[in-house]
């Protein structure tokens, strides 16, 4: 199955991949090498920290290859719809208080609440999907039942 993905987040994946086979992979190894040198490695906590960092570390390069190899890249600016907000598309919103918010609907890899990029899978994404400007959404939050109308949809 192809998970979707803006160019954006596979472009950050493909750099987090290069940093950690280039000079991080690199960098592990010398610590390993180093930590080795220092005899008995039954009792060696560097040692043993530093096999534990490798271990995560190729565990990350392994999930990132998989989830590049799986993905299914959207530019949004690419996009036909009929101005229905779909995966990629910028959402501008104002919920039931007046407060007004703009949401990128991305992948689980790039969401950064903080930077206005919500999971797709999440509760405000889903709901969103499919709709269009001036439609109104419910959504189910921790905090409660909170209501958005959508003021635009683009494709950036």
């Amino acid at each position: 199955m192809k998970t979707p993905m803006t160019s954006r987040g596979a472009e950050l994946l493909r750099n987090e991949l290069l940093q950690l086979k280039n000079v991080e992979r690199p960098k592990v190894s010398q610590q390993i090498a180093e930590a080795r040198s220092h005899g008995d490695l039954s009792e060696n906590a560097e040692y043993e920290a530093a096999r534990n960092h490798q271990g995560l570390m190729e565990a990350r390069i392994r999930d990132i290859e998989a989830k590049l190899a799986n993905a299914q890249v959207v530019d949004p600016k690419n996009i036909q719809t009929d101005g229905r907000v779909v995966f990629g598309a910028t959402v501008d919103v104002e919920d039931d208080k007046g407060e007004a918010s703009t949401w990128q609907i991305v992948g689980e890899d790039e969401a950064d609440i903080k930077q206005g990029r919500i999971f797709v899978g999440s509760p405000i994404a889903r709901a969103l999907i499919g709709k269009e400007t001036g439609e109104s959404v419910q959504v189910q939050t921790p905090g409660g039942l909170k209501g958005y109308e959508i003021l635009d949809v683009r494709y950036e």
